[in-house]
């Protein structure tokens, strides 16, 4: 009788089954990266999931039992994410941001970024009164920066770019998911070449993960689309793009908002000149840095 057959006739309960993963995950010594950074918390979105049940369920569900076939459902789960390294939110089809739910598969990169806390807090005190009538969220992948924009900015007009015909499938199935039809469109399009407007706000998390560091990625990161993740020998290919044009989609009193991650110093050393603001992050993280439309023009030629 081998683990998973021992599993199926011991155990019972959904509490049961998030103790086997995490003990099976702690064991296999797999990398948490991908919206959470414990075992626990992945088993506990696997089983739940499985369960039919949200993953801020009342604690009292753990004592309910699993049917027999979502039993066998968990346990597939626990397998691939072991023996494959699937990260959690490709194994159950979504992931969470700013709180809200998004569907995402291997087409799209797993939203994880730290711009959730700037958009929860408006973007505040950078936007000022500054009133948001448009957004424009470059490399947009599953749509989760724009979508969660759209929600807070409830009267903007909200465009989702990316150069993936793929990615945006999935991020046309979050904007119907949030019925945003209306006031948010997905565009395929090379960052800025089919973009035909200015915005008071243009956010982007483009790839910044230098060659070095993407050789180097644990295995969980190779199930994600590469052109999703690297940029060049630093990591700042798209960057460098994002800020040669930005100025010219953006209004008098626009702000851009652009994450690079661990190339934040790698930026830095490039323009010494130019005076980036680096965001401090409401839920952690960094590399996240803000200019105005002013400083961008006033910089231009360092571009």
């Amino acid at each position: 009788m081998d683990q998973n057959d021992t599993a199926l006739k011991q155990l019972k309960t959904i509490r049961d089954f998030i103790r086997l993963g995490a003990s099976r995950m702690n064991k296999a010594d797999l990398f948490f990266g991908h919206g959470t950074d414990n075992s626990w918390d992945e088993a506990v979105q696997m089983v739940l999931h499985v369960a039919g049940m949200p993953w801020n369920a009342d604690p009292e569900v753990l004592s309910a039992r699993l049917l027999e076939s979502e039993k066998r459902e968990v346990l597939r789960l626990f397998d691939a994410r072991i023996k494959q390294r699937i990260p959690a939110p490709y194994l159950i089809g979504e992931a969470y941001f700013c709180g809200m739910p998004f569907f995402v598969d291997q087409r799209v990169l797993i939203p994880r970024s730290p711009i959730a806390g700037l958009i929860e807090e408006g973007f505040q005190p950078w936007l000022g009164d500054v009133a948001v009538e448009r957004v424009l969220d470059l490399c947009t992948g599953s749509g989760c920066i724009g979508i969660a924009c759209a929600q807070y900015f409830e009267m903007a007009e909200v465009d989702l770019v990316d150069l993936s015909a793929d990615a945006l499938e999935v991020c046309q199935k979050n904007i119907n998911q949030y019925q945003l039809q209306e006031r948010v469109q997905a565009i395929q399009s090379d960052l800025f070449t089919e973009v035909n407007q200015r915005y008071q706000l243009i956010v982007s998390n483009p790839p910044y993960v230098n060659r070095d560091d993407l050789a180097s990625m644990p295995k969980e990161y190779q199930h994600e689309p590469a052109l999703g993740l690297g940029s060049g020998v630093d990591g700042l290919d798209i960057t460098r793009q994002i800020l040669r044009q930005a100025s010219e989609y953006l209004t008098e009193d626009g702000v851009l908002v652009v994450e690079v991650g661990n190339s934040e110093v790698a930026l830095q050393q490039q323009y010494p000149e130019v005076p980036f603001i680096w965001l401090d992050l409401p839920n952690g993280g960094n590399g996240v840095f803000l200019l105005s439309a002013e400083t961008l023009q006033q910089h231009q030629s360092c571009f």
